[in-house]
């Protein structure tokens, strides 16, 4: 596997704190884990489906196939907010409008760019999840290389139930790692050198630079 799983770059650096405090596990009907589960079973089928589409597809057009299942499968809204912190309030809707339009075509161009290549990996989703004291549930991932000898990539999936139903909140890279936590590292950094119009010009520059100025 090459470009195939999510950068470590964007996950490294910081550990899973949020999931450390929430306490003791609590159980979880069978109801919740199907419903906790089934749009990260979506979200990998369609990763899989731009993944044996490849770059002989444009950017473009795998772009805008993903949109919609990501929108769908993470609570991006919540993701942005958490990662900006106590300043999202102070900001005006003009600016909040700004940061989620250039958010979600980040996040979107990310799994694009780093889900372009198909070689004979597969997806494999744990059928329970773990469930945490706060109600949020951990759906396990694992994306397996056709080689034994490949290394096996785990991605767990923080799910909150809201007015979307289930939906992604943070990206776990093996168990520990939080997306979220690296993002609140570097968001703020920006918002504090040139508040919401520099952290929304890095990612409309991100993006161009994943997409080929196609996204």
């Amino acid at each position: 596997m090459t470009r195939t799983a999510i950068h470590r770059r964007m996950l490294l650096g910081a550990s899973a704190a949020l999931l450390a405090a929430a306490g003791s596990p609590v159980g979880a009907t069978a109801d919740d884990t199907a419903a906790a589960v089934a749009p990260i079973q979506q979200l990998c089928n369609m990763l899989m489906a731009i993944m044996r589409a490849g770059q002989s597809v444009p950017f473009a057009q795998r772009f805008d196939q993903l949109a919609p299942v990501v929108a769908k499968s993470f609570n991006l809204d919540t993701i942005l907010q958490v990662s900006v912190g106590p300043t999202w309030p102070t900001l005006p809707p003009d600016q909040q409008a700004m940061l989620k339009a250039a958010f979600r075509r980040y996040t979107v161009a990310s799994y694009v760019s780093n889900f372009d290549e198909y070689s004979g990996q597969r997806f494999e989703i744990s059928p329970t999840v773990r469930a945490l004291a706060n109600g949020e549930q951990v759906v396990a991932t694992r994306i397996i290389p056709r080689d034994p000898s490949g290394e096996t990539h785990v991605l767990d999936y923080v799910m909150r139930q809201g007015p979307q139903g289930w939906q992604a909140v943070d990206v776990l890279m093996d168990g520990t790692i939080s997306r979220v936590a690296v993002q609140r590292s570097d968001f703020r950094d920006l918002l504090a050198r040139g508040g919401a119009t520099a952290l929304a010009k890095s990612l409309q520059e991100k993006t161009a630079n994943l997409s080929g100025g196609s996204a």
